[in-house]
């Protein structure tokens, strides 16, 4: 059980790197008309993506979902660790996040036919969240099962 700790520590940190990457993209979202460090060209430009049709869901910025979805795992990692069920929603709230990134992915490759740094940043820290809050249930569950066949003795 002592991979535990380490896995949520590291769940904690790349919730909080996915924070400042949907940070710095809403920054990029709401700027004016100035081009950004990652315009570097036509196919690789978070300006076009960042400020594309497809970068609200009902009106709400992407990046400002991002936010909140690294917050809420973010303080599932921290404040709830301990609590039986934080691995199996870090894991639906990452496998949600990553589905979100996915299809993001999917409109910037496809529709938009450029890429973002920070969205594939993005999409690099929730597939690590995800894949290690998987491990994280694994984990938990082969405690769990050790713990209850324990207590049938």
């Amino acid at each position: 059980m002592r991979a535990a700790p380490r896995l949520l520590l590291i769940i904690a940190v790349l919730s909080l790197a996915g924070v400042a990457l949907s940070s710095v993209s809403l920054a990029h979202h709401y700027g004016t008309s100035q081009s950004s460090f990652c315009d570097l060209s036509e196919t690789l430009n978070c300006d076009i993506v960042n400020r594309s049709e497809y970068s609200t869901l009902l009106g709400i910025p992407v990046a400002l979902i991002g936010i909140l979805g690294y917050s809420a795992l973010f303080v599932l990692a921290t404040r709830y660790r301990r609590r039986a069920r934080t691995p199996e929603l870090l894991f639906g709230g990452a496998l949600a996040g990553l589905g979100f990134a996915l299809y993001l992915t999917y409109i910037e490759g496809f529709v938009l036919s450029t890429w973002c740094i920070l969205c594939v940043s993005s999409l690099g820290a929730i597939s690590s969240i995800a894949l290690l809050s998987f491990v994280l249930v694994r984990i938990s569950g082969k405690t769990s099962a050790r713990a209850n066949q324990a207590g049938s003795w």
